[in-house]
């Protein structure tokens, strides 16, 4: 079973968002821009999303822990160089087999 953890960002918001899916990434972003998650939620405040970043997992546990850890790390700056590095996404890959 494939996952993802990926990341779009929003520029009239200047905010990332960081979520887990068995969808593709693609095919998710565009749930998103819908509103199909609800008009209260998050990316229903911009219709600007972009798709920044995303990971390939081996499960979706594993997408779960790796958003988890993006998270808990607040920055964008640590986005930026997640992004810009591949070194850094096969070290969360290695770390949350």
């Amino acid at each position: 079973m494939k996952a993802y953890c990926y990341i779009i960002f929003s520029p009239s918001l200047n905010k990332h968002y960081v979520g887990s899916t068995e969808l593709d990434p693609a095919n998710r972003l565009e749930l998103h821009l819908r509103e199909f998650y609800g008009k209260q939620k998050f990316t229903a405040k911009s219709k600007d999303w972009k798709l920044k970043f995303s990971l390939k997992c081996v499960s979706i546990i594993q997408a779960r822990k790796i958003e988890t850890h993006i998270k808990r790390m607040k920055s964008s700056k640590y986005i930026e160089n997640l992004i810009r590095y591949e070194e850094l996404q096969s070290k969360l890959l290695k770390q949350y087999q």
